[in-house]
This record gives C-alpha cells, sequence and structure tokens, in this order.
C-alpha cells in the first residue's frame, strides 16, 4: 500500500515537471503526449498490479514485474540506439565544419 502511494505521487510530480516544460516549449506535443500517457499507466498499474499479471500472462511471462523489466530492457536498448543514431550524425556534421573552416583558413592564407 506505502509502495502505491508514493508511486503515486512520484507519478504526480513527473506529470507536472512534464507539463512545465511543455510550457517552456522544451517539449514537443508528441513528446508530451508519450510522457503523459506513460506516466498515467504507471499510476493506473501501480493501484491494479493483477492487470499487469495478466498481460504478462498473454505475452507467456509469468509475473507482470519480469513484463515491466522485459519492456524496460527493450526500451532502453531502443533508446541508446537512437543516441548512438544521433551522436554519429553530429560527428559527421562536425567533421563536415571542421573540413569547411579548415579549407576556408587555408584559401585566406595563401590567396589572398
Amino acid at each position: 500500500m506505502l509502495i502505491q502511494i508514493v508511486i503515486s505521487i512520484f507519478a504526480f510530480f513527473a506529470l507536472i515537471k512534464i507539463i512545465a516544460r511543455f510550457k517552456k516549449q522544451e517539449l514537443k506535443n508528441s513528446e508530451l503526449f508519450i510522457w503523459v500517457l506513460f506516466w498515467l499507466a504507471v499510476a493506473a498499474l501501480v493501484w491494479v498490479p493483477n492487470s499487469l499479471t495478466k498481460l504478462a500472462n498473454i505475452f507467456g511471462i509469468g509475473r507482470g514485474a519480469d513484463l515491466i523489466f522485459y519492456a524496460s530492457i527493450v526500451v532502453l536498448f531502443y533508446i541508446l540506439f537512437r543516441i548512438y543514431l544521433r551522436l554519429e550524425k553530429i560527428e559527421r556534421n562536425i567533421t563536415k565544419i571542421v573540413k569547411k573552416n579548415a579549407l576556408d583558413e587555408m584559401d585566406k592564407k595563401y590567396f589572398f
């Protein structure tokens, strides 16, 4: 019972923080929707834990906690992959900028 209250309070404060960031235009509409949906689902599932076990059984998993663990691993690897792709893109862009700057400096030094 105590864990349900603690998680619900945490989800409530997370929602307040998300809405505040959205108002500051730090989040897009889609990001707001995903985070609000996530924290509402967390709050709902903590109060009805049997529903999570039933969902886990549909996927052939014994416990709801195991389902959360497996889903978390999948989501974390997906996020890691997205970060890797973004980092590669940033590195390519930095390389292009450095090459352009070097060529511009060389032109200024030797041709002017």
